[in-house]
């Protein structure tokens, strides 16, 4: 049975100094990176209303979301021509100037516009180690200078805001609107070609996702067939109704392959509207705070579902609560849990001072705790 390991590739053009790793994790993640000239790393039922990105209220469904709830544009054949018309004017150029412990260099990647008054969204791996970021609007000949609001690693999201009035906004789909079978479209400036964004279009291939990268894990996941190349990070994936329903971050091929497996990932409108709410309230482009509890986690090898705790740390969350190695994490919150990935997302997605509540399983017997997150130690 072939493995699959997390990789990142350098977002773009590669006539500088080129690293790459690689990581025999869960699965090799080509996080789609920026196009890159030198050395960045390309980490490429229950309804809910939340506050979208661009300041909008919505209702969101569960994943085997009625028919009612969706634009019935997305039960119709796609129209390609038609969403990049709606989303277009949305999609910008990031251009960043790298400085990191590898070398100096130049990347570029993609950027959605989620406000008129200048916010941008996009992976947080496009402006790792930047020294200077650039935004290209559409129609424009001339990039104007962007500041980086605020980051979040774990879940490779970042902010970023420019100096201009009167934007096209994106529009996002609800929460978990996304289903198997969606016909989509992403977006965004592979391989840093000249000229405008490239398109390509495929199918939802499945849902909610988990895998590790380099920075943690990402959960939540849409994954496509539509084609996403190094460049194409931070940019949008799209319904048929034009609407943001993830940004495309990474790409997978089994180990020890160098051929793509047409499988990308998107992370989900829904992790970003709950992500950029946080990253607004940054200071001076600091990424946020995330959660800790203080184990070490591996994989269930006997096809259940959770993770089995390898390693407790003294003094940590983990160890008030009582957890011991051996014990199995069953779920977070309610929320069932998908292997190391699936607890390292949970945990990771809050923040310190928040409590959760674990439910876990020791000698075959259930036990449920309640605990308060601390902050994560700094390396």
């Amino acid at each position: 049975m072939s493995s699959v390991v997390v990789e990142t590739v350098p977002p773009g053009r590669r006539s500088r100094r080129d690293r790459r790793t690689a990581g025999a994790l869960l699965a090799v993640l080509l996080l789609a990176g920026a196009t890159v000239t030198g050395a960045k790393l390309a980490s490429s039922g229950t309804t809910t209303t939340t506050t979208g990105v661009n300041g909008s209220t919505s209702t969101s469904s569960s994943a085997s979301a009625p028919a009612g709830s969706r634009p019935a544009a997305l039960d119709q054949s796609l129209d390609v021509a038609k969403v990049v018309s709606i989303i277009g004017p949305s999609v910008v150029k990031v251009s960043v100037d790298i400085s990191g412990a590898s070398g100096n260099g130049e990347g570029v990647g993609t950027g959605i516009i989620i406000s008129a008054d200048g916010e941008i969204v996009t992976n947080a791996h496009v402006v790792l180690d930047e020294t200077a970021v650039r935004v290209l609007l559409p129609g424009s000949t001339e990039p104007i200078s962007a500041e980086v609001v605020g980051t979040d690693p774990g879940n490779d999201l970042a902010l970023l805001r420019v100096k201009a009035t009167g934007l096209p906004v994106a529009k996002f789909a609800a929460d978990d609107s996304a289903i198997v079978g969606d016909q989509v479209v992403a977006m965004g400036f592979a391989l840093d070609l000249p000229g405008e964004a490239s398109v390509t279009a495929g199918i939802i291939s499945a849902t909610s996702r988990t895998m590790l990268t380099e920075n943690g894990a990402l959960n939540g996941l849409l994954q496509t067939d539509a084609a996403i190349s190094s460049g194409n990070s931070g940019g949008p994936l799209l319904n048929a109704a034009g609407q943001v329903i993830g940004i495309n971050t990474a790409v997978a091929r089994a180990s020890g392959s160098n051929t793509a497996s047409n499988i990308g990932f998107a992370i989900s409108s829904k992790e970003i509207q709950k992500v950029v709410g946080q990253l607004r309230t940054a200071k001076g482009g600091t990424a946020r705070s995330e959660g800790y509890l203080g184990v070490g986690v591996e994989d269930r090898r006997d096809g259940g579902r959770g993770a089995i705790v390898s390693q407790v740390q003294p003094g940590s969350p983990a160890a008030k609560l009582g957890l011991q190695e051996g014990d199995i994490v069953r779920k977070v919150d309610g929320d069932v849990i998908d292997g190391q990935a699936g607890l390292i997302a949970a945990i990771r997605d809050l923040s310190p001072g928040d409590t959760v509540q674990i439910e876990y399983v020791r000698d075959a017997k259930t036990v449920t705790g309640s605990v308060v997150l601390a902050e994560r130690p700094k390396n």
